[in-house]
């Protein structure tokens, strides 16, 4: 217990180590926590006990059940009294630690949702979109477009790229806009869990079902769910799913009824469902039902043109509507420009939030970049931000989109270069596609 109370620690989570069930319950009932970690083999109160009083007293708290004499059967019988997991001595640090954040995920979730029931129109506008490219104001006149319609929109696009604002501004701009929305993360619960948060149960489907639950999309009707990471869905469940999108009802977990629903559905993935059918692991029927209206959402590095307006965007959030923004000297605007992103515009939030708290004098250096992102910058020789090394007539009266320009022609041609004209291979080293290549590619005059 001690070592896995100094793991945790040392990861940055409040710990209350408690040495045996009985003293457990003392203390769960007189203080809150987010998640509890029990051995299932205690006594004289044995830790499924444990499990089920926590389930009672304390719904809101995930649990996560350990054992050295683990097996099929008690595995499933922690998961249908209402663990989110179940661990096996010995365990793997890394696994386990992976296990902790999505039990805190999923609790989060699931507290988020309590509080989705009526989102308004107010919260999620277009401004919110930043749209300077192309790529992105395509995916705008298509948000305008679909979303007055109860048609099911499949978003695709790499993680973090902003594919849950999207799916928020169809709900925002439909008819449904009025009644809530509810997001569910695939990947973030087990199957059984999934399941019965989905579809809901009966009274004694399972142990520990003491009541008739409803589903979330009988919570959701006459609203929006989205399904995020759709690719991670078990293929029982995507069968479960169809059946809602094909015919609009649902049967509980242990239940006969089918009861209908008014569910307008979204879905995400960042996963090549394609790939996912061919390897057996998703239905083509669910892929070809849920894609009827594909939206993609290019990764940052393929349009530069938001990276500034985003920078601003997320200035303008954390300073407030009132406050003057820091200015951004030109060094830490070409790395900002220059760095790949590949954790796309939630890692560009994050770099902008980490500069804000270590700028001075209202400037923004390259030094309050994260140094992960200036020494990557450096290293890759995109860009060199040391103009000292300049001749005065290679930059005078030039402004500074040219320069920029200029520069990336030089580094494209270098890799071209290295790569002996293999353009997919330039591409691939680029970390771009063929067609935006081609198109950064100089004139044949130029």
């Amino acid at each position: 217990m001690s070592v896995l109370s100094t793991l945790l620690k040392a990861e940055g989570h409040e710990v209350v180590p408690v040495l045996g069930a009985e003293k457990a319950q003392e203390v769960i009932k007189s203080q809150k926590f987010d998640l509890m970690i029990s051995d299932i083999r205690m006594s004289p109160v044995d830790g499924m006990q444990l499990l089920r009083m926590i389930r009672k007293e304390k719904p809101d708290t995930a649990a996560i059940m350990i054992t050295a004499y683990g097996s099929v059967e008690t595995a499933v019988e922690a998961m249908k009294e209402g663990a989110f997991d179940y661990v096996t001595k010995p365990f793997k640090v890394d696994e386990l630690l992976i296990t902790v954040t999505r039990a805190l995920e999923y609790r989060d979730a699931m507290a988020e949702n309590v509080t989705l029931k009526a989102q308004l129109e107010s919260k999620y506008q277009f401004e919110n979109i930043i749209a300077e490219s192309p790529a992105m104001r395509k995916v705008c006149e298509m948000i305008e477009r679909v979303a007055p319609t109860d048609t099911t929109v499949l978003i695709l696009g790499e993680s973090g790229t902003g594919k849950e604002l999207v799916a928020k501004a169809l709900h925002a701009h439909s008819r449904r806009k009025t009644k809530c929305f509810l997001p569910i993360n695939c990947a973030a619960m087990p199957e059984p869990l999934l399941e019965s948060e989905m579809f809901g149960h009966m009274k004694g489907a399972f142990t520990g079902a003491t009541a008739n639950k409803e589903g979330l999309f009988e919570t959701a009707s006459g609203g929006t769910i989205f399904l995020d990471e759709i690719g991670a869905m078990p293929l029982s469940i995507q069968s479960k799913l169809l059946r809602v999108l094909q015919e609009k009802e649902v049967r509980r977990v242990g239940g006969n009824e089918n009861i209908p629903v008014d569910v307008r559905v979204l879905a995400a993935t960042n996963d090549r469902l394609e790939a996912l059918i061919e390897e057996g692991t998703f239905r083509e029927d669910l892929f070809y039902r849920l894609s009827v209206i594909p939206i993609e959402i290019k990764p940052l590095r393929e349009r530069p043109e938001d990276i500034l307006p985003l920078v601003y965007h997320t200035m303008r959030q954390e300073v407030g509507p009132n406050k003057d923004l820091p200015n951004i000297d030109p060094e830490a605007q070409l790395v900002l420009e220059q760095y790949p992103w590949p954790g796309n515009v939630r890692e560009l939030e994050n770099a902008i939030r980490h500069a804000l708290t270590f700028a001075k004098d209202g400037k923004v250096t390259k030094d309050v970049l994260p140094a992960k992102i200036v020494s990557s910058v450096s290293s890759e020789g995109a860009v060199s931000v040391n103009t000292g090394g300049l001749k005065a007539d290679a930059y005078r009266g030039k402004s500074l989109k040219a320069f920029l320009k200029s520069k990336e022609k030089e580094y494209l041609s270098q890799v071209l270069q290295y790569v002996e004209g293999d353009k997919e291979k330039a591409a691939k080293a680029l970390k771009i596609s063929l067609a935006t290549l081609y198109r950064k590619l100089p004139e044949p005059n130029e």
